[in-house]
């Protein structure tokens, strides 16, 4: 039997061309059938924005995830939209569901999050299938699949502590969640956040909104990872990112912790919400 990865678009749907690009990447890892990537319909469903409406995207997201011939569901792309899936789904989840690895990011951390914070056990923040579009997108396919599939921990963010609990965002994407029920408990965990496309001004917003959260102020520490594609201040904010991050850990009493190799790109580093699960290997 092979290890069966179904692929899923929370958000916003996967272009045409991915599928087979990402199958000619497994092929290479993993010869001779042992991997199989499924790509559900609905990931190429169209609904405005979205791959397929609310309903659409969660109930193939319940599909796969309770289908026990599947070991791991990966998420497609990123975009906007799993926040409005999510709790149509998770109650949904049955014990199959709980077996699984799950992985993505970006949009996807309110998902994975909830996951999470509904004690699944190998929800990471990762390389989505879209990724294999960027520059050097092979890299993160690989990455991706060798944790998968193999858990293997080369592919994990290299700062990780063991025994240390983790949990990665996208900035805007925390901070839009805490509050709501797909917030995870975060005390004591280390956070590490990354953000793309955002104004200098926003971040700080956002980093006001996580450090004022009483769970947060009890986080470990945050680590900061890539910031791109910063849109330009008119005025100039005067502040660079990792300056926002330091003042508001500095006003709440969280300590910051240095970078992390984590970001909207191809060298996204994988981070096990809560840390590493045991080592599932192909079949």
């Amino acid at each position: 039997m092979s290890f069966r990865i179904a692929v899923v678009a929370p958000a916003s749907r996967v272009s045409p061309e991915v599928p087979d690009q990402v199958a000619a990447i497994a092929a290479a890892l993993y010869p001779q059938g042992r991997v199989e990537i499924i790509f559900h319909p609905q990931c190429f469903a169209t609904s405005g924005h979205f791959a397929g409406d609310d309903a659409m995207r969660a109930d193939a997201f319940v599909e796969v995830a309770n289908d026990p011939a599947f070991d791991a569901v990966w998420c497609g792309r990123g975009g906007y939209g799993a926040c409005r899936m999510a709790e149509l789904a998770l109650p949904r989840l049955g014990e199959a569901a709980r077996a699984k690895a799950y992985l993505g990011y970006s949009d996807a951390g309110a998902l994975l999050g909830a996951l999470y914070g509904a004690g699944f056990q190998a929800a990471a923040h990762g390389p989505v299938a879209q990724d294999v579009l960027r520059e050097g997108g092979e890299a993160a396919i690989r990455r991706a699949l060798a944790w998968l599939v193999e858990r293997d921990p080369a592919t994990l963010e290299p700062g990780l502590t063991p025994g240390q609990p983790a949990a990665a965002f996208n900035i805007a994407v925390l901070s839009s969640t805490l509050g709501t029920p797909l917030a995870p408990d975060l005390a004591g965990h280390v956070l590490l956040l990354e953000e793309v496309s955002e104004h200098l001004y926003r971040i700080d917003r956002y980093l006001f909104h996580i450090t004022s959260q009483s769970m947060i102020r009890r986080a470990a520490g945050i680590r900061l990872g890539r910031v791109s594609d910063i849109i330009a201040n008119d005025p100039p904010f005067g502040l660079g990112e990792e300056a926002v991050v330091r003042f508001w850990c500095e006003r709440a009493g969280i300590p910051y912790l240095g970078r992390a190799d984590i970001g909207h790109d191809a060298d996204n580093k994988i981070v096990p919400f809560g840390g590493q699960p045991g080592l599932i290997t192909a079949r």
